[in-house]
């Protein structure tokens, strides 16, 4: 398949406002949650300020910058591949590509990831995981229907 403009999708304004509206939902999350430090419990949903310093389900502790260059690298195929992204699951992908982003900034600029949201049955994290995780089944879940 041959492209014609590289890249050209992915800087559609609708694209752009989408992903910056995902990227600020989960900086100003991150950056209320780091300066307020809340403790708050909901009995079955929780507030918690945590220091991720690791990947998914705390593997990979204390690899912040194994994780920063896997992030670049995840970015840079992420935005490679973009325009072979049917347009019919480029939502998914965006949420994907934001929360990879997301994440990514935390780790150059504080060194760890903030996570805050905390289930109690599921270990605690914040809006660029669950972008991940949605991300991921909903690209995983269109290959699979297509």
């Amino acid at each position: 398949m041959k492209r014609k403009i590289l890249f050209g999708n992915l800087f559609k304004q609708r694209n752009v406002l989408i992903f910056l509206c995902l990227l600020l939902l989960d900086q100003i999350s991150k950056q209320i949650v780091f300066l307020l430090r809340p403790s708050l419990d909901l009995k079955l949903l929780a507030f918690n300020f945590v220091k991720n310093t690791g990947a998914v389900w705390g593997f990979f502790q204390d690899s912040n910058i194994f994780l920063i260059w896997v992030s670049v690298i995840a970015i840079g195929v992420l935005i490679y591949f973009y325009d072979e992204i049917p347009v019919k699951a480029r939502f998914f992908y965006l949420l994907l590509i934001s929360g990879v982003v997301g994440n990514f900034i935390d780790r150059v600029v504080r060194g760890f990831v903030v996570d805050f949201i905390d289930f109690k049955f599921w270990p605690v994290f914040n809006f660029a995981d669950a972008f991940i995780t949605i991300g991921v089944i909903g690209l995983v879940y269109f290959v699979w229907k297509n």
